[in-house]
């Protein structure tokens, strides 16, 4: 009883502490209180992985930078600003490649300064051009015009479904109304194909991650630079919004709207990325091709591109704080805009269910391990492994599935459930229980510690039927090496060494160590806690074991503790075939799985926590077995066999009655773990079970070519040897049925 109380108890603090976190962490959350960090977190991600995508191949930007001032200075004359004769070279230049469209991040809100004639041959090769997209700045102060101009017939969205969310956008981050704007000169925004707004959207920390489609300005849906660049290619004006999944969809296009009618942008880098020209080469370009010289630059390298045409002079160009650099080049981050369009790939904001649902997962997997895990490091490792978990699976969503989730939420949920946890369970099991813990930790499974810190009352004697898997352990004649060896202190040395490792495999394996019986080992799976796969688990340690014994051998014989005379005694014994055998303690190891007693036994002054019945007896028989059949090691029963599946190698052995038991038992011997076998041994196996099938039917003439195949192939294979033996014996005088008894061997030795 007192058991279930303390554990219940210690479930209701679990739900109260894990409920208390989640609601306040929560509140935090939804009140922006982590808002600066998780930016921060978000900016960290998006550098991560600027460069691991490609940018748009079809997105060209010009740059009217610092070489390019200083050659039309030297070459041209022309001082600055530049005459607008410079750009209508340059979309004379497009117009003759065939570029999709120009989109120039330079507002012209005054006239030339080179007379009229200036502005006029800009006006002319806008009008030729015909795709051109000048900029329009809106804004909630600065700006001279309160209202669309009705001569301007330029394309316009035309938005259906938003309703009351429509609003959003004809403001700005601060909620004010852009109700202000500065337009190019009356001639340049007619003869344009489209004006696209340059206004961009900053957080509350003044970075821009994001950029809308359109803004609302005196009740007409302003594309921005990126989505003008579109619409003057014939893009359909008409735009729809999905509330249910806050998306607008724009021809087959589908964007995700997230905040204040904005994007968030999926950043490649800097401007570097995309295919950058020098506005002076256009230029050069452009002269050459008219004299019928080779010119740096093709048209045709410009044909079916948008490109982007803006400043890039130290002083000149505008300035964004953007994730990747708060020096950003405000076209570039128009440019994104537009790659995000074409390839699909906004980023999106996890929706809150989600976030709430994950901070709710990993603040109950906290307080759990914290409470319920009784060693310190455990809760501790565990939490470092949740917060590892968390920070790749944020940057894994970001990446692969376009997902901005809130790291810093959660990473916040985990600390507040570990600390709060922790010293919950400081307040509560006292300086005593951690003394018990670290005593008790040297010789006893820590399972069974934790079951005992749990609930004291288990220090009583009595156990409990369950189904689980024993495996008994025993080195072919030890005592032979023990008397050859002679010094106790080495015997000794040479055990812990042997029993460490071998211990150490089961008990990574989730076995328990029973006892030590000189150079035995007994073990069970299944116990103090119950696993539904002890006995994939118990095999899987045996085999683990017998690998192990490799290295095990090795060492001894380096180290000393195998003596020359320790391998002349077993040579001279027929135990070894010669002193530079590599294995002079060889493991024979028995599997048996079925229902077993386990618990404490013994008296209340001196108990141990072990196990009993039959299905132990049985498992101890196999060890013993080994020998009669000549194996590699490793015997299991049917009723283990039943219980593995196909994950181990495995070869058919007799139907045996061992000692004290007479129902005849199915015999296995396990070989290796199947994903770790080399296809010999499997081939191998294939092979056996033909003649072993061929044998037990009194085929002996087909049994005889398998096995001495087998045996040919390793003649190590003393199974295959005995095997072989005993069918040319039945070959020479065939067995009658009463001799035969089925196939089953009647074992009189243990």
């Amino acid at each position: 009883m007192r058991k279930i109380q303390k554990k219940a108890n210690k479930k209701i603090a679990a739900l109260i502490i894990g409920a208390l976190v989640f609601a306040v962490i929560t509140l935090l959350h939804l009140c922006g209180a982590f808002h600066f960090l998780e930016y921060k977190s978000y900016d960290l991600r998006v550098r991560f992985f600027a460069e691991s995508t490609r940018p748009a191949n079809d997105i060209i930007v010009i740059l009217v930078n610092q070489d390019s001032i200083d050659w039309a200075q030297r070459e041209r004359g022309w001082g600055w600003p530049w005459p607008r004769q410079a750009y209508a070279e340059i979309l004379d230049y497009m117009n003759l490649g065939g570029a999709n469209s120009v989109a120039i991040d330079i507002l012209f809100t005054e006239s030339s300064i080179y007379q009229e004639a200036d502005d006029n041959d800009f006006i002319r090769a806008e009008r030729e051009y015909g795709r051109t997209v000048q900029g329009v700045f809106l804004s909630s102060q600065s700006g001279n015009i309160a209202s669309w101009p009705p001569e301007l017939k330029l394309p316009l969205y035309r938005p259906e479904g938003f309703g009351a969310f429509l609003e959003q956008f004809s403001r700005n981050e601060s909620g004010n109304r852009l109700d202000s704007a500065q337009f190019p000169i009356p001639g340049l925004s007619s003869a344009a194909g489209a004006l696209g707004c340059l206004s961009g959207i900053p957080d509350s920390d003044g970075v821009i991650r994001r950029l809308r489609l359109f803004t609302l300005f005196d009740n007409k849906a302003v594309p921005g630079l990126a989505a003008a660049s579109l619409l003057v290619g014939g893009y359909s004006e008409n735009i729809s919004y999905n509330a249910a999944n806050k998306t607008v969809q724009w021809d087959q296009m589908t964007i995700p709207d997230v905040k204040n009618g904005a994007s968030l942008l999926r950043f490649r880098g800097d401007l570097s990325r995309y295919i950058p020209y020098s506005a002076k080469d256009i230029l050069i370009s452009k002269e050459a091709y008219l004299r019928g010289e080779e010119p740096v630059y093709l048209p045709e390298d410009f044909a079916g591109c948008y490109v982007f045409l803006g400043l890039y002079a130290p002083g000149l160009f505008d300035i964004f704080s953007t994730p990747i650099s708060s020096l950003y080049p405000g076209m570039g981050a128009h440019i994104t805009m537009l790659d995000n369009i074409l390839q699909g790939d906004f980023i999106r904001e996890s929706g809150q269910w989600l976030n709430l649902l994950i901070l709710l997962v990993v603040v109950g997997i906290t307080v759990a391990l914290s409470l319920f895990s009784g060693r310190v490091f455990l809760p501790v490792c565990a939490t470092v492994l949740t917060v590892a978990a968390v920070i790749a699976v944020s940057f894994a969503a970001y990446q692969t599935g376009g997902l901005w989730l809130p790291m810093i939420t959660f990473l916040a949920g985990i600390a507040a459930a570990f600390i709060s946890a922790t010293l919950y369970n400081y307040a509560t099991e006292g300086s005593q229980k951690r003394f018990i813990k670290s005593a008790f930790s040297q010789y006893l499974s820590p399972k069974v510690i934790e079951q005992i810190i749990a609930d004291p009352s288990q220090l009583k004697l009595g156990g409990e039927k369950r189904e689980m898997t024993a495996i008994f352990t025993d080195i072919r004649s030890f005592s032979t090496i023990s008397e050859a060896l002679g010094d106790p202190q080495k015997l000794v040395e040479l055990l812990n060494h042997y029993l460490t490792r071998m211990s150490n495999i089961v008990l990574e394996n989730q076995g328990t160590i029973d006892k030590y019986e000189g150079d035995a080992i007994i073990a069970f799976f299944g116990a103090p806690v119950y696993m539904e796969n002890h006995a994939a688990l118990a095999c899987r340690s045996v085999v683990l074991m017998k690998k192990a014994e490799v290295d095990i051998n090795r060492e001894a014989l380096s180290l000393g503790l195998i003596t020359p005379a320790v391998m002349e005694a077993m040579v001279k014994k027929g135990i070894l075939r010669s002193i530079d055998d590599p294995c002079p303690m060889f493991t024979r190891l028995g599997v048996n799985s079925g229902s077993m007693v386990v618990g404490n036994m013994g008296t209340p002054s001196k108990m141990d926590y072990t196990i009993m019945g039959n299905a132990v007896n049985l498992a101890a028989r196999l060890e013993g077995v080994n020998k009669q059949y000549n194996t590699g090691g490793i015997l299991i029963s049917e009723y283990t066999r039943d219980q593995i599946g196909d994950e181990f190698v495995l070869r058919t052995l007799s139907r045996v009655r061992v000692v004290g038991i007479n129902t005849p038992l199915r015999l296995y011997e396990l070989l290796d773990i199947r994903a770790e076998a080399p296809p010999a041994l499997i081939e191998m196996t294939r092979m056996w079970e033909q003649g072993f099938a061929a044998y037990e039917r009194r085929d002996f003439n087909a049994a005889v070519q398998v096995f001495e195949a087998v045996y040919r192939q390793n003649e190590t294979d003393l199974a295959a040897k005995k095997y072989l033996d005993r069918c040319r014996k039945y070959l020479a005088s065939p067995p009658d049925d009463a001799a035969w008894d089925n196939g089953v061997d009647n074992l009189t030795e243990k």
